[in-house]
């Protein structure tokens, strides 16, 4: 599932199949439980586990329209470029080791 601040935000509902199986620690057709070994066994040790296709991310034929792409795009660059300056300003200033 994709969210966007704009045009599919996240909300509760979304997570209360996660938090019913949190609680009860059961899996369910979205949320799995995998061993350790079963992680370890994978390529990469990735926890990048998917076993649910979003067709929405293959059929081209029903993207969002042109303008609501432009928009998500723009809110994710707009994000990433406010985390980037955060992580500037933490920096030590590069002329103090000239």
């Amino acid at each position: 599932m994709n969210f966007t601040l704009v045009t599919n935000t996240l909300n509760e509902s979304h997570l209360q199949d996660f938090i019913e199986c949190y609680d009860k620690r059961r899996g369910t057709e979205r949320f799995k439980k995998y061993s350790c070994e079963e992680i370890l066994a994978r390529d990469k040790t990735s926890l990048d586990i998917t076993w649910i296709k979003d067709a929405s991310l293959t059929d081209l034929e029903n993207l969002p329209e042109p303008q609501i792409l432009a928009a998500s795009i723009i809110e994710n660059l707009e994000e990433a470029l406010l985390t980037f300056r955060g992580v500037e300003e933490g920096l030590p200033d590069a002329r103090q080791f000239d």
